[in-house]
């Protein structure tokens, strides 16, 4: 497989069926733009150029890729497949061009590479299709393709055709200039089609071969919004598979959601309903409960994440706990035996090992030492309108319920916040901080509620 190769991405398509202002190819299957999976399918083929061909809503495209290196050419008009390429021409300098679909994500690293390394001058990636309705058909003599034929001009015996053209192809740079040029717009669509240079290679005397995809899920287009969720499917359905194939319990397949990078180690456990974004790893022995969403985030070995849990860019070292209904914001660390339960948040803090937050807690700009207990309803005031503090709590202390730590604060080892205490100045270590009011029983209270109180007699009474 010669090195030299450069890469024309069809990303031009007005995408009037998805009926939507964003660009088609900006549509995202798995929190990625279609167009990016394309692009990504290559990355690791060394690949000397991309040129992505832009149409509509193409500041919107070069604007989302910008900085990625690629070279973005216009189709002013839209004159169809053959003249989309063309425009790319004069960029063209590599010994061969593999041409891409901008809208058909599902493409592999394996299919390229299969189609890469066979023989033939002009190579189309094929698929064995159960429904190949619309799509066009490759009419075969063996091991050569005589030509593609669309649905609306095959015949009844070429409409039982399953093996359809995926709109990828490779050809020698130069072959495929020649054969650009004789493109002609006399056809019924009245456009330049890039599928009638495979008779115009025939022609020439060029070998045209095909070769087999994968699986015919890499030929799926998206032009509306239910092809888009039926690719999101076949997306989220093949991932799962190879997380299961690798010795992953996911009790669902059908239920669970990746969008970006998932590494898992053995025996991990996911419930139904989860979603995992960007790049998130789960140690040996993690078990996810149902509807988590975890970001950016990297679990320790044998923790167990609770129901109902949004974790975002979180390190937990090995048996933590967390959830339900927890959540754990960016710049969080847990180390090993950490434990928050229902309605705890935390936020930028680091708690030592063994400490525990049980239920209806904020920690906010936190470092907490080890073996701390916060009490339900106990919060780190952090933020004054203004500016953000920290609050310290080294090892041992246990903190009541309904105590408010006003940073910046230090609260010493093994000290005790009183339940319901206010606290705003330092805690030394070894002490009982009671930060409260004193009650007061005021008797005879004239208040709203007695007003209430004697309106509701006297009616009673008059009743």
């Amino acid at each position: 497989m010669p090195n030299s190769i450069e890469v024309c991405v069809l990303a031009a398509g007005k995408g009037t069926r998805m009926k939507s202002n964003k660009p088609k190819i900006l549509h995202e299957v798995a929190g990625k733009p279609l167009v990016e999976h394309v692009i990504d399918s290559v990355r690791d083929l060394e690949v000397e150029r991309i040129h992505v061909i832009v149409g509509a809503g193409s500041d919107q495209v070069e604007s989302a890729f910008a900085n990625r290196g690629l070279n973005f050419v216009s189709q002013l008009e839209q004159l169809g497949t053959g003249h989309a390429v063309q425009q790319a021409v004069p960029y063209l300098s590599s010994e061969r061009t593999l041409i891409l679909v901008g809208d058909a994500p599902l493409i592999t690293q394996t299919s390229l590479e299969r189609l890469l390394s066979a023989d033939g001058d002009l190579v189309i990636l094929t698929a064995e299709h159960p429904d190949p309705y619309n799509y066009g058909r490759i009419v075969r003599d063996g091991e050569e393709v005589l030509h593609i034929v669309e649905e609306r001009d095959a015949s009844v015996e070429e409409q039982r055709i399953r093996e359809i053209n995926t709109g990828v192809m490779v050809a020698r740079t130069e072959d495929l200039k020649n054969w650009l040029a004789e493109l002609s717009t006399d056809n019924v669509q009245g456009e330049y089609l890039l599928t009638d240079i495979v008779k115009i290679a025939k022609q020439t005397g060029a070998t045209v071969r095909a070769s087999l995809a994968d699986s015919y899920e890499e030929a799926l287009g998206v032009n509306n919004f239910v092809q888009l969720s039926d690719v999101e499917k076949c997306f989220q359905m093949r991932a799962a598979r190879s997380l299961q194939m690798e010795g992953v319990h996911i009790v669902d397949p059908n239920r669970f959601t990746l969008r970006g990078n998932l590494k898992i180690g053995q025996d991990s456990f996911i419930d139904v309903d989860c979603v995992f974004e960007g790049n998130v790893e789960l140690g040996n022995g993690v078990q996810i409960g149902a509807n988590c969403v975890i970001r950016d985030t990297k679990i320790g070995a044998n923790t167990v994440i609770k129901p109902f849990t949004h974790i975002d860019g979180v390190e937990m070292e090995e048996n933590c706990q967390a959830g339900p209904f927890s959540r754990l914001r960016p710049g969080t660390h847990f180390e090993p035996g950490v434990a928050v339960g229902n309605f705890v948040e935390v936020k930028k803090s680091r708690l030592g090992a063994g400490t525990k937050a049980s239920h209806l807690s904020y920690l906010g700009d936190a470092t907490i030492g080890k073996e701390v207990n916060i009490g339900a309803g106990a919060i780190t005031c952090n933020y004054d309108g203004v500016s953000k503090f920290e609050t310290h709590i080294e090892d041992g202390v246990f903190v009541g319920v309904n105590a408010a730590m006003v940073a910046p604060i230090t609260i010493g080892e093994w000290s005790t916040i009183a339940a319901g205490s206010t606290v705003t100045s330092k805690v030394p270590e070894d002490t009982l901080s009671v930060g409260r009011a004193r009650q007061r029983n005021i008797e005879g209270w004239k208040g709203p509620r007695n007003q209430k109180r004697n309106k509701i007699s006297n009616e009673e009474q008059d009743g």
